[in-house]
């Protein structure tokens, strides 16, 4: 098993991304080609092996259907500033 190499805000964004792609009923694979990546890519950043990018956190949205605004408003924990 390999090591997550992220912590904290990184991982929890990879969870609720893959969470959000399993109760879509969305395959890795099925998610790499609307992406236009290969299934590789998917299953390294779901394991923690890369890091997302700001772009390519947006592209995985909108495969999800699902905007970045309510990734960060429902998903992501609130941090009082």
């Amino acid at each position: 098993m390999k090591r997550d190499r992220y912590t904290g805000n990184e991982q929890h964004l990879r969870r609720i991304l893959k969470q959000i792609r399993l109760a879509k009923g969305i395959t890795q694979e099925d998610l790499a080609k609307r992406l236009k990546v290969p299934q590789s890519f998917v299953s390294k950043y779901e394991s923690g092996e890369r890091m997302l990018t700001f772009s390519e956190t947006v592209s995985i949205c909108r495969a999800l259907d699902i905007t970045l605004n309510s990734l960060l408003k429902d998903y992501l924990p609130h941090h009082d500033t």
